[in-house]
């Protein structure tokens, strides 16, 4: 009989960056859960080195995360970009997200773009149970991963407005074939994303221009993966993000500029059984199967809304305005550029201790040139209590211009 060494090893990874040490939060602790939560973790270091801010921010070629109708507002011709995110590098060194993503202007009012993604879990150990002396006997060994791909149309309504719409396939193979002699399948899901983004410039004093930008996207919405042939779906992590950027010049040369984001997950509240069964209470019989029943019907409601009715129940079902409020995560970060050159970059990101409890500080720089640009990003958790999955880990993201490395190759073959 064969058994992974970490039983559902991709669900129990990624639920335990959100959940871990529950048993400090106090007695209520329900962070919402989806599965392929790697479609949450943000790809690039210059979104990462502000505290995973991005809605609203000025756009770049990693905007296909963000908020891709940014692309119409590009003033490149295209470019493409690859980054790398270490992932829990304190426990593992294997598990990690590779990203690429790039864009091509059509006109001045139309963008297409595209990303691909893809989330490694690392090896997994494959053994058979201890038989009657004990021993384990290896099987080899699986490598358990999350990938999608997506491409994206963005245009310019007006002036200030434009709009994108993407559209996703997504594949998690967390199994890879068998578990205590049972067969799955990889999950796989298609999913939507639509998203604006508001900009406009403002005159100040001594000619200098600022800029307000505000962008929204809301993420994944998409069919509920199966992994068990239908036995069972879960909900995908459809992500409502809204943002607001100033950006105002210094000088000629120097530029700073200040983001906030708030997240949702809409996604239902998963009912807890402790929110229907005392432990300590003495429950008659009949009692406690009636409260046991109430339980399970409130269970099979949750598991039996459909993606878009799912995502407005979403709003109502946690308990009330404050526990709502509970699950809005928020960050904020800040950006310093000199010439369009050098950027030096800070953030915060914050999530409710109920929630998950990640909380970190980030801290980031940049470079960039006519032909490439050069992100790292630097995180850290923000106190003892705190969960940062990318806790002490540096990322690195590399861009690249048509426009610029075509020039360059012009000149080579003149020369």
């Amino acid at each position: 009989m064969k058994r992974i060494k970490v039983s559902l090893v991709g669900t129990a990874m990624m639920l335990s960056v959100l959940s871990v040490n529950a048993e400090s939060k106090g007695d209520y602790f329900n962070p919402l859960q989806t599965a392929i939560p790697s479609l949450s973790i943000a790809p690039d270091a210059r979104g990462g080195g502000m505290g995973d801010v991005g809605a609203a921010t000025s756009a770049d070629i990693f905007s296909q995360y963000w908020n891709p109708s940014k692309y119409a507002t590009m003033e490149e011709k295209g470019g493409v970009a690859v980054s790398y995110t270490p992932w829990l590098r304190d426990i593992v060194n294997d598990i990690n997200l590779a990203y690429l993503s790039g864009f091509y202007k059509l006109d001045d009012k139309q963008a297409i773009s595209a990303s691909l993604r893809y989330f490694s879990y690392g090896e997994i150990n494959l053994t058979d149970m201890p038989g009657p002396s004990g021993e384990v006997i290896s099987q080899g060994t699986a490598n358990p991963y999350e990938m999608a791909i997506d491409a994206a149309y963005s245009r310019a309504l007006s002036q200030y407005w434009n709009a994108a719409v993407t559209l996703r396939f997504i594949l998690s193979d967390l199994m890879n074939g068998v578990i205590d002699e049972q067969t799955y399948s990889a999950a796989k899901s298609v999913a939507a994303d639509v998203s604006a983004f508001y900009s406009r410039p403002f005159d100040l004093s001594d000619k200098r221009v600022a800029k307000l930008n505000i962008g929204t996207n809301i993420s994944n919405i998409g069919a509920k993966p199966t992994y068990d042939d239908g036995a069972t779906y879960q909900y995908l992590p459809t992500n409502w993000r809204l943002g607001i950027n100033y950006e105002f010049p210094i000088d000629a040369y120097n530029k700073f500029s200040v983001s906030f984001d708030i997240n949702k997950l809409l996604v239902p509240t998963t009912p807890l059984e402790s929110d229907y069964i005392d432990e300590d209470a003495n429950y008659t019989k009949e009692e406690y199967e009636k409260a046991r029943k109430e339980y399970e019907e409130a269970l099979q409601e949750y598991r039996d809304h459909g993606t878009i009715k799912g995502m407005f129940k979403s709003f109502g079902d946690s308990g009330g305005f404050g526990e709502e409020m509970k699950e809005i995560n928020w960050s904020l970060g800040g950006e310093y550029s000199y010439r369009d050159m050098f950027m030096a970059r800070f953030g915060y990101f914050h999530e409710n201790e109920e929630k998950g409890n990640r909380k970190y500080f980030s801290a980031g720089v940049g470079f960039r040139m006519k032909v490439f640009e050069i992100n790292a990003a630097y995180l850290f958790a923000a106190g003892s209590n705190a969960h940062c999955p990318l806790d002490n880990t540096l990322r690195f993201s590399l861009g690249f211009n048509f426009a610029g490395m075509k020039k360059m190759v012009d000149n080579s073959v003149e020369e």
